[in-house]
Order: structure tokens, then C-alpha cells, then sequence
């Protein structure tokens, strides 16, 4: 018991207490940073969304070339001054608006899909991420109207996946640095000229200056950029800066410096991370519960009214043997939305959310192939990659290493080491890539 008369015992019996929370909070708050910023977190996942969403844009990119110039160029419906007083009013980024000129369109198509490609296969990811974003934003922000919903996944997904280190696992990056740390010249100082990476650097250093010496480019520095008060000189010129720190840094810095910049390049990926995560949730709850607002879907007859429609019925005879069941259309309606509302919350328990997610991809190949929507199904499927299991991931990059010999999956079956490089190697200096 405590004693009125000795207040002093009484506060050295309470200051140990006081001392052990506030030691175990420090240390707590110790540990997540450390995890925050000490290594890249899903390595795998940002692997297989790099992978699924530049395939999804390329494959769309291919199949659209005859009909390019419908869609984004010179003989659409939305002509180029209807796109540019838009623009005008809604300060989106296209460079598609820089100029009339039928050559230029080609350039930024083919631009798209050569950036859409390399990106794919992980050559320069940190290069090949802006350019990606750039061919995404331009397109699709010059004609706004072309899309079936997965284009505002990939337009997203973009933005975002230029602060991740998607690069670190299953890319011809990581295939080339471990091929440098097994070959000779690996130790301190090898590969610091890089020529490939300083030629693309100041290429893209050039470009930019081109850009904004010539024509209306809207480049401003404070307004009209992704976020309030930053505009896309200001993101374009940072990113290009940030790839010379790096490389100075690490180059005649290696030590302090570089472990500084790699704290913050952890930091990044690891927030993009977390939107993307719930960037996914956020879909699925809104689209859950405003499904549930509506008559069709609380009486279990929504699905049947798109079985019908002949613009979302690539196999007729599928569709209508489905939408004859109304016992079959009743589950898909009160399936569909039960899941899309249930999915953040199956967050709190891997295995519940294991199934639902593979429940959820199989919905999305449903899609399809019964309302022919492949597109944005691919989107989705590869937006709900990021919650897929690591050792999934590890033993399927395992499975197709030894089917496919000799592809890029570098360090097949191995979780990137903390502090490693962008390439995946803590040895190797690049300037882009």
C-alpha cells in the first residue's frame, strides 16, 4: 500500500512502470522505421504489377494500332481543338497537345509501346516507369471518352508505380547485376561509368529542356501538375535530379550519403505500396456499396440486363444460357457484391482473404469472357496481384524459371537482401536503371 507520508517511495515504485511502456513504445517505433526504411517491402508483388499492367497497356496498345488514329490521333470524333479546350479547362498532362502534327502522335504511340515493353521485360525501370507514365497520361488524357474502366486502373497504377522498386526481382535489371557481382571487376568502383545509363539520362535531360524551349508545352513549375502547387516541370525535373544525386552519391559517396538516399528510396516504394493497397480497397468498397443502393442488385436482376446487350455479349449463347438460369443470375448479382463489400475486411484474417482473392480473379475472368471485357479485367486482376502471398509468388517465378530456361528471373526463389540497390545489387552503380 501506499504511504501518504513517504511520496517519494511511492514515485520510485511508479517510475519503473512509467519507464518500461515508454521504452517498449521507443522500441516499437524503432522497429517500424527500421522496416520502413531499411528495405523495400513486396518486392514480388511490385514485380508482377509492373509485369501485368505494362502487358495489359501493350497488348491493348497493339491490338488498337489499326484504329490508332480513331481513337487518339488526328481522325477521331474528339478532334485535337475539342481535346485542347478541354485540357484548357481541366489542366490534365498530354503531351499528345504539344503539337498537331501527325508525326508527332506516331512518336509519343510508339513511344508508349517501346517504354510499355521495356518496362515489362525491367530494362531501366526507373527510366522506363516516367516514360510508361508518360505514354499512359498522354493517351489516355487526350481522348477521355475511350476506355471501359480498366483504363482509369492503369492511369492510376501508373502515377503510382514510379516510387516503387519494381525493378528489384524478375527484371533483366536484377538479371544484370547479379551477373556483375559473379563476374570479375565487382568490388568497389566497378561499373560506375555506365554508359547506357548516362546516355539515357542525358537524352531524357535533353528532351526535357527541348520541351519547354519549344511550343506550349504547359510545363509550369507551381500550378496545373499532379498534385496543388507542384506542376510537371517541377515532378519531371525532380525525378530527372534524383537520378544524378543517386549516382553521384553513389559513385563518390558510398557510404553516409548513399545509405541516406536508400532509406528514402525504401520510404517511397513502401508508400506507394500502402496507396496502391488501398487504392484496390477503395474500389472494390465503392463500387460493394453502391451496387447495394441499387433496385437491380437488391432484388438479384442486375447481371441479367448486360446478358443482353449485344455490345456486351461476345458469345451470345454463353451470355443467354447464363441469364436463363434466374437462380444463376440471382447468386452472381448477391455474389458480386457480398464479395466487393467483404474484401478490405478479409485484410485482418491471410487466409479468409486468400480465397476471396482468388474467388475475386476468377469473377474478373468471368468478365472476360461474358461481357468482353478483357481489358479492364486484366487491369483488375493485376491490381489484386499486390495482396498475393510472397511465398505464392516465389514458388510460381520458380515454376516458370525452370519452364522458360533462360528468362530474366534473376535470383529466382531469394528475397532481395535490405539495402540493396534498385538493380538488386548494394555493388553496382547506375545512373538510370
Amino acid at each position: 500500500m501506499s504511504s501518504p507520508q513517504n511520496p517519494a517511495a511511492d514515485k520510485k515504485r511508479d517510475a519503473p512502470a512509467g519507464a518500461g511502456l515508454a521504452a517498449r513504445v521507443d522500441s516499437a517505433l524503432a522497429r517500424g522505421v527500421t522496416r520502413v526504411t531499411g528495405s523495400a517491402l513486396g518486392t514480388y508483388q511490385t514485380a508482377v504489377m509492373r509485369i501485368g499492367l505494362s502487358f495489359t497497356w501493350l497488348f491493348f496498345l497493339l491490338r488498337e494500332w489499326p484504329n490508332r488514329h480513331e481513337l487518339y490521333g488526328p481522325d477521331g470524333p474528339w478532334s485535337w481543338d475539342m481535346a485542347r479546350r478541354l485540357t484548357d479547362d481541366n489542366r490534365a498532362f498530354t503531351a499528345l497537345m504539344w503539337s498537331d502534327s501527325g508525326v508527332w502522335f506516331e512518336s509519343v504511340y510508339v513511344l508508349a509501346i517501346v517504354s510499355s515493353a521495356l518496362l515489362m521485360l525491367g530494362w531501366r525501370t526507373r527510366t522506363m516507369s516516367v516514360l510508361a507514365m508518360i505514354g499512359v497520361l498522354s493517351l489516355q488524357n487526350r481522348s477521355i471518352f475511350v476506355g471501359d474502366g480498366g483504363d482509369n486502373v492503369l492511369h492510376l497504377m501508373a502515377l503510382y508505380m514510379v516510387f516503387t522498386r519494381c525493378g528489384r526481382v524478375w527484371s533483366l535489371d536484377a538479371r544484370r547485376a547479379a551477373r556483375r557481382e559473379k563476374g570479375p571487376g565487382t568490388g568497389p568502383g566497378a561499373g560506375d561509368r555506365d554508359m547506357t545509363g548516362i546516355v539515357l539520362w542525358t537524352l531524357c535531360g535533353l528532351a526535357l529542356v527541348v520541351a519547354q524551349a519549344v511550343g506550349d508545352t504547359r510545363l509550369e513549375w507551381t500550378a496545373d501538375g499532379p498534385v496543388p502547387g507542384i506542376g510537371w516541370a517541377t515532378v519531371l525535373w525532380g525525378l530527372w535530379a534524383a537520378q544524378g544525386l543517386w549516382w553521384l552519391a553513389r559513385r563518390h559517396a558510398p557510404g553516409e550519403p548513399r545509405t541516406v538516399l536508400d532509406a528514402f528510396a525504401n520510404l517511397a516504394h513502401n508508400g506507394a505500396l500502402l496507396v496502391i493497397m488501398a487504392e484496390v480497397c477503395l474500389i472494390y468498397a465503392t463500387a460493394g456499396w453502391y451496387k447495394i443502393q441499387g433496385s437491380r442488385w437488391q432484388d438479384g436482376t442486375a447481371l441479367f440486363y448486360p446478358m443482353h446487350i449485344d455490345y456486351f455479349s461476345p458469345w451470345p449463347a454463353l451470355s443467354h444460357a447464363l441469364a436463363s438460369s434466374g437462380t444463376v443470375v440471382l447468386l452472381l448479382s448477391y455474389g458480386t457484391v457480398a464479395v466487393q463489400v467483404a474484401f478490405p475486411f478479409t485484410l485482418l484474417n491471410r487466409r479468409v482473404k486468400n480465397v476471396l482473392l482468388a474467388v475475386m480473379m476468377a469473377e474478373h475472368l468471368g468478365i472476360a469472357v461474358t461481357l468482353g471485357l478483357p481489358f479492364f479485367s486484366l487491369a483488375m486482376i493485376v491490381a489484386d496481384a499486390v495482396f498475393l502471398p510472397t511465398s505464392f509468388l516465389r514458388r510460381l517465378g520458380t515454376l516458370v524459371g525452370r519452364a522458360g530456361g533462360r528468362l530474366p528471373l534473376a535470383r529466382r526463389g531469394a528475397v532481395p537482401a535490405p539495402r540493396e540497390s534498385e538493380d538488386g545489387a548494394a555493388g553496382t552503380r547506375t545512373l538510370v536503371g
